[in-house]
């Protein structure tokens, strides 16, 4: 895992920008703090920070050259099963010089190009240079684990890893106000767009080559978009067997590094599962956990420490006070280049600084939740399919679920905040639904905290455009494979694996999730949509599949995120940073970006008995605001 950042320029003024490709590459110094290196010829500038974790020997340092000195590479990921593509390239005559993944995946694009992609097994974002036909070929893995952004006009092309990294090649930095209405709505922005107008995303499971100035993107890989409610031919009972197979395979394929070695476990069952299977394979596993003293309601130690126990794991848990918490909140804020809000972020940050200092590698259970069904909304959506009595009644109680208090801080007012989500986006059509749900508020409500000469800039058609192309797989037909479907290809890569790789970077950990192996993904995305979820059951198979081999406890314990206690430290610790400074009225009126009277209905609300998902927005505004400050003046 590492950095990595390159230009193309295509002409003189292109050309004065190499200038920055060492401040540029240097900027990802905790993405990769083993090594750096950079290469500079007439019109290109290419840079690596290395983060060594497959052959830690001067050998496998970047950028690579074949030996012809035609081909360079630079390469940030992991191909778990280049050992196997190696032995296919050793049997052709080709001579290797290294031990690492980055030697096998540059010979492996030299000889077959573009169809090398499709038999890569990890995760990566890469860019080869062929110096002789002056060509960029660039890649991102299948779903998004590793980013990839780039800028491309008349002057020259840009490329990098970080947004920090963009920034250093002194790029226009005009906020696409589309962007930032999604922003508002979702805490995060979807590719292949970002925050700046000029700056796009890779998306996964595509490609791109530069070619004679001129810019070509194409997909190679795709997670089908349809109902599979057919079924896979399949019994449950060979389904069930066959999944704990290739998930077992995917777990052993990830536990290869040279490099210490260890496991995040929560407690949950993908965790859980994980540990369980790598355990099997690495009787001397380090299991790792954060806690909360003095926040019960988050706090799941108790059950990581049984699974722990279970398997026999090295176990550690690092418990916390709010106060541990709340320290890292601004090494946080500084951090995150692009807006990005998901609250969550604060626990997988400090995880995995304090797992940094016991292993460089940590398998996950990311992805289980996208792929077989594991949310609340997942479940509300299953039961708008099949709705009865109680989905009736509780569409029915709309009022009523308006007039009381609503707030993720304690179950029952969560349980009210729920089902007024619920009645709200049963009434529907399959695709506005998703997208409801996947929002903390509507669009118009988002459109009002702009400033008005904001507002008028914003692109109703744009806005419009970029929703369909995200909801299209609903678009045409209401299922959960549908529904899980546009998930994995939305809000795993711009949410949850955006979580995982900036937090896990910032301290040079790397982080492994087996449920992304792509043979797993299309094994599990084939079965018929009742395998995965059934009644109140999410990710049956996976449960079922596993039974035998985990504590029974889990089965009897409620599924929580990896949630913070965030509205307590908005109206406590962060009071401060609201009122006096990054919302104040007077920071947000010299600013120019937001309409304060909006400001502040929020502010009155966070400070209410009826908060709803406020904090999260607020928390929004609060990242945004910091973002803006540290990258934008």
């Amino acid at each position: 895992m590492c950095g990595i950042t390159g230009i193309f320029a295509f002409n003189l003024v292109g050309k004065f920008n190499k200038i920055h490709i060492t401040a540029a590459t240097m900027s990802m110094e905790k993405r990769g703090p083993d090594f750096q290196d950079i290469y500079i010829d007439e019109w290109v500038g290419l840079g690596h920070r290395r983060l060594s974790v497959i052959d830690t020997s001067e050998k496998a340092n970047q950028p690579m050259w074949d030996s012809s000195g035609r081909y360079c590479i630079v390469y940030n990921g992991e191909i778990f099963n280049y050992k196997d593509l190696k032995k296919g390239l050793q049997d052709q005559g080709i001579v290797f010089h290294s031990q690492s993944d980055t030697e096998v995946l540059l010979h492996l694009y030299l000889l077959e190009k573009e169809g090398c992609l499709s038999r890569l097994n990890g995760f990566f974002a890469f860019c080869i240079y062929d110096k002789h036909e002056q060509s960029f070929f660039l890649a991102r893995d299948r779903y998004g684990v590793k980013p990839l952004l780039y800028l491309f006009d008349e002057d020259k092309f840009i490329f990098a890893s970080e947004m920090k990294t963009m920034i250093k090649y002194g790029i226009d930095r005009t906020i696409d106000y589309t962007s930032l209405v999604a922003y508002l709505q979702l805490n995060y922005i979807p590719a292949p767009d970002s925050i700046f107008g000029n700056v796009k995303k890779l998306l996964p499971g595509h490609y791109l080559k530069i070619e004679s100035r001129r810019l070509s993107v194409m997909r190679w890989y795709s997670l089908p978009c349809d109902d599979n409610e057919g079924g896979s031919g399949l019994s449950y009972a060979v389904a069930k067997a066959k999944f704990a197979t290739l998930l077992e395979s995917a777990v052993q394929r990830r536990l290869v590094a040279d490099v210490p070695l260890g496991a995040f476990l929560s407690g949950g069952i993908d965790s859980s599962v994980i540990t369980g299977l790598a355990s099997r394979h690495k009787p001397d596993l380090h299991t790792f956990s954060i806690g909360f003293r003095d926040e019960p309601f988050f706090d799941e130690t108790s059950y990581a420490k049984e699974v722990a126990q279970h398997f026999n794991t090295r176990h550690t848990v690092f418990s916390l006070t709010n106060s541990d918490l709340f320290a890292h909140v601004h090494d946080i804020l500084k951090y995150i280049d692009e807006p990005f809000a998901d609250s969550s972020a604060i626990n997988v940050f400090i995880l995995s600084r304090e797992t940094r200092k016991h292993a460089t590698v940590a398998l996950s259970g990311d992805g289980a939740d996208e792929l077989l069904g594991g949310y609340n909304k997942h479940e509300a959506f299953y039961r708008t399919l099949r709705p009865g009595l109680k989905e009736t009644a509780i569409v029915s109680l709309g009022w009523l679920w308006k007039t009381l208090p609503q707030s993720r801080n304690n179950a029952m007012a969560n349980r009210i905040r729920q089902a007024n989500r619920f009645a709200e986006g049963f009434k529907l059509s399959p695709s506005q639904r998703y997208w409801k749900w996947a929002s903390f508020v509507d669009r118009d409500d988002a459109l009002r905290l702009l400033a008005p000469h904001a507002a008028e800039t914003f692109s109703v058609r744009e806005f419009e455009n970029r929703q369909r192309i995200i909801v299209d797989c609903i678009e045409g037909g209401n299922s959960m494979n549908k529904i899980l479907a546009t998930d994995m290809q939305f809000v795993l890569p711009n949410d949850m694996l955006v979580k995982a790789d900036l937090m896990s970077m910032a301290h040079g950990l790397e982080i492994r999730s087996p449920f992304l192996d792509y043979e797993v993904v299309n094994f599990a995305h084939n079965l018929p949509a009742d395998f995965k979820i059934k009644g109140n059951k999410r990710k049956r198979i996976l449960q079922d599949a596993f039974r035998d081999m985990l504590p029974t406890m889990l089965y009897h314990r409620p599924k929580k995120g990896f949630d913070v206690p965030m509205l307590k430290w908005l109206r406590r610790e962060m009071r401060s940073l609201i009122e006096e400074d990054l919302l104040s009225r007077t920071h947000i009126e010299q600013q120019g970006l937001f309409h304060y009277p909006e400001i502040e209905r929020l502010k009155q609300k966070l400070f209410s008995n009826n908060p709803g998902d406020v904090h999260a927005r607020m928390w929004g505004l609060v990242v945004l605001q910091s973002w803006f400050r540290n990258y934008c003046t």
